[in-house]
């Protein structure tokens, strides 16, 4: 048993950025968060949980639900994915689309929407902009299975047998593909071309970014070069740039000028930013419950701490806190970061994103959708 516990704590370190995707926009310890979110979705008129029901229950992925079952037993990613889809209650994987909805309600139409029918608006968004935010789901869910493949390199036997782990890479590649394919087919019959670029864009950025944190992040740390602005960036790519382009496209559909489209990106940006650091410094502000504390060497706590104390300091704490078995004590490595200045740094850089996001909608009209993006921004603030 305790051989088996070290043998997966070795391996989170190797295979943790595959679960980052989750962890954003996640249930964030604070039991506010759970009611913004409930609260949200009672104004943009149906819980958004069944946005992708349409893909979700299409006879492809029924028959990729019955193969997924043949993972049962093992320790590949896919098999918790697919059960976060049917339940769970600590994630909300219908964030992103949510935050689309409400934009689209708060901004409203606009004077130039003079070829769209008001009476085609559902609770206050157009047809349009919902088929915009299931989109917007589609493509945050197929990255999150591509994600889920498993680096064969560094299987053992407790994950499971060898061919039911590629067999499950395999599903994981097709799947994600399908979703993938179904989010473009419903970008093109939006029909326009600007919407059409902005997302396009944004599943490039998903893919940059996911490059440079496979490339930037090493079994001894991070390596030379990552700061916290090159994490910013890299963040916001893996992370924000869907949103925020999805914010923007969503006023392009509606018909809204140029700034109210800068106005909605920057929230997207922001909100996504502020959200991240959230879940990177949970491991950092609550209190242990007796159970390992394991977080990504890349979170934004560690990579603060690493600028701070600078690289050869950060590669001497690094063996400092290695084990017999040269293995990572990631108690010990919390301890030290919590020592120094980094958790609070990441602290305040979360409350300046969450103040932005805040400032980029004021000039949006008072309403029930604006408080609720309001609400939503300020929850990342609560740790």
């Amino acid at each position: 048993m305790l051989s088996a516990t070290r043998s997966r704590l070795s391996r989170l370190a190797v295979s943790i950025r595959a679960q980052r995707t989750l962890s954003l926009f996640s249930s964030s310890g604070s039991s506010n968060w759970s009611k913004v979110v409930s609260d949200a979705e009672k104004i943009v008129g149906y819980p958004t949980s069944f946005m992708s029901l349409r893909c979700l229950l299409s006879d492809e992925l029924s028959n990729v639900a019955m193969h997924v079952r043949k993972l049962v037993g093992t320790q590949h990613p896919l098999l918790n994915t697919a059960r976060g889809f049917v339940y769970d209650n600590k994630n909300n994987l219908q964030m992103r689309g949510l935050i689309v909805l409400l934009m689209s309600k708060a901004a409203g139409p606009s004077h130039a929407a003079s070829d769209l029918h008001a009476q085609d608006m559902v609770s206050g968004i157009y047809p349009s902009q919902r088929n915009l935010a299931e989109i917007t789901e589609l493509i945050h869910t197929a990255f999150l299975v591509h994600r889920g493949i498993v680096n064969l390199k560094e299987w053992t036997v407790s994950d499971g047998p060898l061919k039911d782990m590629e067999f499950g890479n395999k599903m994981a590649v097709l799947s994600g593909d399908f979703l993938l394919a179904n989010a473009c087919t419903g970008l093109a019959q939006l029909n326009d071309t600007e919407v059409v670029e902005l997302i396009s864009s944004a599943i490039g950025d998903l893919v940059q970014g996911i490059y440079y944190e496979n490339y930037n992040t090493t079994e001894d740390g991070l390596t030379d070069g990552v700061d916290v602005a090159s994490w910013e960036e890299q963040t916001f790519l893996s992370h924000g740039a869907l949103l925020a382009k999805s914010c923007q496209a969503a006023m392009q559909l509606a018909k809204h000028d140029k700034e109210a489209q800068r106005l909605a990106y920057m929230y997207g940006k922001h909100l996504s930013l502020g959200h991240k650091l959230n879940s990177d410094l949970q491991p950092f502000v609550r209190s242990g419950l007796g159970e390992p504390t394991l977080f990504s060497l890349s979170a934004a706590p560690v990579v603060f701490h690493r600028q701070i104390i600078g690289k050869e300091r950060w590669q001497q704490l690094l063996q400092q806190v290695k084990t017999m078995r040269n293995q990572l004590d990631y108690s010990k490595l919390l301890a030290a970061v919590k020592s120094e200045k980094g958790v609070s740094s990441a602290v305040d850089l979360c409350c300046y994103h969450s103040n932005k996001a805040l400032e980029a909608i004021q000039t949006f009209p008072s309403s029930e959708a604006r408080s609720a993006l309001e609400n939503i921004a300020s929850a990342v603030t609560k740790f």
